[in-house]
């Protein structure tokens, strides 16, 4: 798998990101109709369609420029928590990231772990709180290793969110009733880092 990482291959996982949010916003809007507003999965689709048509339209010439310029649409784009959640995310990490032309995969690790920070920050929550943090957090921790770490530790924090109590967010009002169903939230950050698995993967494939 590529280590290297360069403006063009974040714009082509982030194009992956949209293709797999728009195949999932069904389930993401069911999960998210349990226990939140029935609006994720939609919310998300529009967003990140509108980040593949900005970045298409203007494509950045640096990794981290890439970020920040997705995180800034997502924040315009998206109402509810996870525009300014996910934007956050990206925004920060493409600060992070700073003018460099091309980037380990370590350093993206570096620079996604600053924007998950920003995120707990920003909604004030940790991990075990039932939210996205509980795929963010191992994903990035299992990205310092390689990328198909990443998508294993985010699934498998997407279903560990099952058995929780809800204790941030729209959810956290349904108190014990929100055991038992999955975070939305945590489930769309696994689709992230398993769109960034893939596009790590075809770009192996496509250098053979």
């Amino acid at each position: 798998m590529t280590e290297t990482i360069d403006a063009g291959f974040l714009v082509r996982w982030l194009a992956a990101v949209s293709e797999d949010v728009d195949r999932e916003a069904d389930r993401l809007t069911e999960l998210d109709s349990a226990i939140g507003d029935a609006d994720h999965g939609v919310n998300l689709k529009r967003g990140f369609t509108a980040v593949t048509e900005a970045l298409a339209k203007e494509p950045p010439v640096t990794p981290g420029a890439v970020l920040v310029a997705a995180g800034r649409q997502l924040i315009s784009t998206v109402g509810g928590a996870s525009g300014p959640l996910y934007g956050t995310l990206l925004r920060r990490a493409g600060k992070a990231l700073g003018g460099d032309g091309e980037v380990s995969r370590a350093r993206l690790a570096e620079a996604l772990d600053a924007g998950v920070s920003a995120v707990a920050q920003l909604g004030g929550a940790q991990v075990g709180d039932k939210t996205m943090l509980d795929a963010l957090v191992p994903a990035v921790e299992g990205l310092r290793s390689s990328f198909e770490a990443a998508r294993a530790a985010a699934e498998g924090g997407a279903l560990a969110t099952v058995p929780l109590r809800a204790r941030k967010g729209r959810a956290s009002y349904l108190g014990e009733r929100s055991i038992g169903h999955q975070d939305p939230g945590a489930t769309s950050s696994a689709l992230l880092f398993a769109a960034l698995a893939d596009a790590a993967e075809a770009e192996t494939g496509a250098g053979a």
